[in-house]
């Protein structure tokens, strides 16, 4: 363990100290050791072949909780000679701390010592907190080494991203989270009293956290020695579930709507639902989703299904009316409507277009034959000469020129597919081209 300020101190590491959770007692002693997280240790994947070169550069760990983040910094520290260790928290520490942190870095690089700064939760120091790294990293006074469960890309400054590497640790599968397990069993001396099933249980449980897990090994390997196995619903009742990671206003969040807007999109409604009900489960506002399943509705069916935007207001309607969780229902069966309807976004796409023209043509006037005239000088000028009413041309459509007079030729941005109801729009505005074409 290592104080605020100072260089690491090697703790009691013996087996089975019961002063000491199991998670710490089962902390990796070397990078071989930590579960999971391969494609950053191994001696060919980025770190191991830092590790061979004897020197480090600043990083950025970005992983869910209980991935390896900090044992990570810790192993990397100690892999280094003459290396010390300093652990802070964004949580708990200011600039003052951070100026005391700085201050005795530079004592030990006088005395040839390097420092490796670990910065727990490095996300929720602010952009100003975050500057003060750079020029300590500059000089290398300090490596830096900031963990983080938010994306980076949207927590910390380009500054600090340009002179740090990112390595991403993946939420603990299947064969880390048994390796954890054996460990555990290992060390108490017996195994875990669970039913195969209620074994599967436990680490899904767990939700990719190793130490959660291994929270969850510590209950069970304490309980008495001629407990019978548990099956799954003796476990749920002996340990706790783990909240699923997720945070309304982050990156989890972000991720998930993203997936059920995919998956939508994608015509899976199996998928949807599961998304959909990721997000309920974890609390999202279900109003929240009914807003961005209207906005689905409009973007990838479009006219292809013009009930679809009808559909997805109304299960918004009805969850408004009904509340949870009776209204969830009608969400439910808004996003099998939503997938397994015709895809089309080519009024998302006409919209698109039509605005970059706008933008690019300025100001040009209508067509004076499409404008009004309410005044003498309006008709003396042309206003509404030579225009057609419509209802009385032949099929209701006189295919007169709609465009400014100054776009000689004619934009064509709507091309609906042939899905859904769009065929039949397809045939009206064949019908529409034929009409203009015959004027011309």
């Amino acid at each position: 363990m290592a104080d605020l300020f100072g260089d690491t101190v090697t703790g009691n590491t013996a087996a089975g100290d019961m002063t000491r959770p199991l998670a710490d007692q089962l902390r990796p002693q070397s990078l071989e050791d930590v579960a999971g997280q391969d494609h950053i240790v191994a001696p060919d994947a980025p770190l191991g072949r830092m590790l061979a070169t004897g020197r480090l550069n600043s990083l950025i760990l970005w992983g869910p909780p209980g991935t390896g983040k900090t044992t990570i910094a810790r192993l990397l520290s100690s892999a280094v000679p003459d290396m010390a260790f300093v652990q802070i928290s964004a949580i708990f520490s200011g600039v003052a701390d951070l100026r005391k942190v700085f201050e005795a870095a530079k004592l030990r690089r006088q005395n040839g010592r390097s420092t490796l700064l670990f910065v727990d939760e490095i996300h929720r120091f602010n952009r100003a907190q975050q500057d003060g790294f750079l020029p300590h990293m500059e000089d290398g006074t300090i490596i830096l080494v900031g963990a983080t469960t938010e994306n980076p890309s949207f927590e910390l400054n380009a500054a600090v991203l340009s002179r740090a590497q990112v390595l991403v640790l993946k939420r603990l599968d299947d064969a880390a989270l048994n390796t954890l397990l054996a460990r555990a069993e290992e060390l108490g001396g017996h195994t875990l009293p669970l039913t195969d099933e209620a074994r599967e249980t436990l680490k899904a449980m767990a939700d990719g956290d190793g130490r959660f897990l291994l929270n969850l090994a510590e209950e069970l390997l304490a309980l008495p020695a001629a407990t019978p196995a548990l099956d799954v619903a003796a476990l749920t009742q002996t340990v706790q579930r783990r909240a699923p990671v997720y945070d309304k206003g982050q990156d989890g969040h972000y991720n998930l709507i993203s997936a059920l807007h995919k998956s939508v999109r994608g015509s899976d409604p199996d998928a949807a639902l599961y998304w959909l009900a990721r997000m309920l489960t974890a609390g999202e506002d279900p109003l929240y989703l009914a807003r961005r399943m209207v906005r689905m509705a409009i973007e990838d069916i479009g006219l292809a299904d013009p009930q679809a935007v009808v559909q997805a207001n109304a299960a918004k309607d009805v969850y408004d009316f009904l509340g949870s969780p009776e209204g969830e229902l009608a969400l439910a069966q808004l996003v099998v409507y939503l997938a397994t309807a015709p895809k089309s976004n080519a009024a998302y796409v006409a919209y698109k277009a039509a605005t970059r023209l706008a933008k690019e043509t300025g100001s040009h006037m209508p067509p004076k034959h499409i404008l009004n005239a309410p005044t003498r000088l309006m008709k003396d000028e042309g206003y509404g000469a030579g225009y057609e009413y419509d209802h009385e041309a032949e099929g209701g459509v006189s295919g007169q020129n709609y465009f400014p007079d100054e776009m000689t030729e004619r934009p064509q941005f709507y091309n609906p597919p042939e899905r859904g109801f769009e065929r039949e729009l397809n045939k009206r505005l064949a019908y529409f081209a034929k009409v203009r074409g015959g004027r011309s």
